[in-house]
């Protein structure tokens, strides 16, 4: 009995030691926690960041229309 269980278990884990499906998907997974981190280290730069600049220019545009809208 305990020969067969081994025997099951041997053959269970050698199709999963086998099967390529879940390195790649563990590769993949790492390869998008890399690009996560840098697009985050990218992004979140403070004020002279990408960020910022983009909160920077959507406050002219803003000012922008409000001036415009406002002398009319």
């Amino acid at each position: 009995m305990i020969t067969k269980l081994y025997a099951k278990a041997d053959a269970f884990l050698s199709s999963y030691k086998n099967d390529e499906r879940g390195v790649t998907a563990i590769e993949y997974g790492l390869i998008a926690v890399a690009m996560a981190g840098l697009l985050a280290v990218v992004l979140s730069n403070g004020e002279g960041g990408f960020i910022g600049q983009l909160k920077a220019a959507f406050t002219k545009i803003t000012e922008t229309l409000t001036t415009i809208t406002a002398q009319k």
